[in-house]
């Protein structure tokens, strides 16, 4: 229970809702300490971070799923419906990750700033969240996507394009 108290106040810290927090009680069994500052990106010591097959695996999904859906997005041509279909995929592969990803500490606390914004932008395009665009959610995991690049050691990855 008070794991679950714990995991809340991170999630609801960080700006994330409800389904972020579903995914995240089932996240890694150990504690953040953000010191009331808001987490920011960072390089592990000018490198970037480790990655892990599922982690790698689950964000190429989130890449694929939203790349397809570039130009329509671009253009203002998605329906209502596939923005949520694109929220739950991306929600879906978050919760692959929260299950599957195993990495180090500092790594995994890095990649909670990618989770909590994927999660984010997942929210605003099933229109759970008030007065926002279901199109600024698109760019706010294409955004969390880019940081990934940026951050995290995965070979495979390229950057969506936009």
């Amino acid at each position: 229970m008070k794991q679950n108290i714990l995991t809340a106040l991170i999630v609801l810290s960080l700006g994330v809702g409800g389904s972020a927090l579903a995914a995240n009680n089932a996240a890694h069994d150990h504690r953040h300490d953000h010191g009331g500052k808001p987490a920011t990106l960072q390089l592990n010591a000018g490198k970037k971070w480790e990655t892990d097959a599922p982690l790698r695996k689950a964000i190429g999904e989130i890449r694929q799923s939203m790349a397809a859906s570039l130009d329509a997005i671009h253009n203002n041509r998605l329906p209502a419906k596939d923005y949520s279909a694109l929220a739950h995929k991306v929600e879906s592969a978050v919760g692959d990750i929260v299950a599957n990803c195993k990495l180090g500490t500092q790594a995994d606390e890095q990649l909670h700033i990618i989770i909590a914004d994927l999660l984010a932008g997942a929210e605003q395009m099933a229109g759970k969240v008030k007065q926002a665009k279901l199109m600024d959610g698109a760019v706010k995991v294409i955004g969390a996507l880019d940081n990934y690049g940026k951050y995290f050691d995965d070979p495979g990855y390229q950057p969506i394009a936009h």
